[in-house]
């Protein structure tokens, strides 16, 4: 027996498990790519500002959600990318609350 071999049996090299999380993460992340949604934006659709109060309020909105399923913490069909930006600064204003109050 040489050194680095293993006792008793034979034990799947580490190398071939991460080969194997690297292949299973890149199926799932091209068949998550392949994934649509139906996109019909009208004029009265959330946009930026909505997208920010509603990211402020996801919190809220996740503990009614869990009383009500009617209530959304995510608004679609949105306006696209602006009210995800909105949504976006949104939720991250609690980051900076909380780093404010901690001081």
């Amino acid at each position: 027996m040489g050194i680095g071999e293993p006792r008793g049996g034979t034990k799947t090299p580490p190398h071939s498990r991460q080969r194997g999380l690297v292949i299973l993460t890149t199926l799932l992340l091209a068949l998550g790519a392949c994934a649509t949604q139906p996109y019909a934006p009208t004029p009265d659709a959330p946009g930026f500002l909505s997208g920010l109060l509603h990211g402020f309020l996801s919190w809220f909105a996740m503990a009614a959600h869990v009383f009500s399923p009617e209530i959304r913490v995510y608004a679609y069909p949105n306006d696209g990318g602006w009210y995800d930006f909105g949504f976006l600064l949104g939720i991250t204003a609690w980051g900076g609350i909380a780093a404010a109050m901690s001081d």
